[in-house]
């Protein structure tokens, strides 16, 4: 399985992951539309964060059943729980270095439309 190094844009939050992407989620929520970010989900095994927890700024909306994490300094969300499966890592695949976005399948996902 490709391990994949991932980063926020100054390099302060560092993960790793060890999947195949062969989908992103690209979701219609107010949160999502605006961030723009290409969701892959992993299991926890697969995710290894290389930044302490705590160095990280957390916001949670709506429900605040799902934790979005991200850089204090440059504001950039590299991953986050998901409402839907908050057992699961949602990784920003834009945050991962050496992707071809081009050969990347988009799932479109109605978040929108959740209660």
């Amino acid at each position: 399985m490709p391990r994949y190094l991932g980063s926020c844009h100054c390099g302060k939050v560092r993960f790793a992951v060890d999947a195949e992407i062969d989908h992103v989620r690209v979701c219609d929520c107010s949160i999502c539309r605006r961030r723009g970010a290409l969701i892959h989900r992993v299991e926890e095994q697969q995710f290894e964060l290389l930044t302490p927890l705590d160095e990280l700024a957390t916001y949670e909306f709506n429900s605040r059943q799902a934790t979005d994490y991200f850089c204090p300094h440059c504001g950039i969300l590299p991953f986050r729980r998901p409402r839907t499966a908050p057992h699961l890592w949602a990784i920003n695949v834009r945050c991962l270095e050496d992707v071809d976005f081009d050969a990347i399948r988009i799932e479109r996902v109605s978040g929108s439309r959740l209660p």
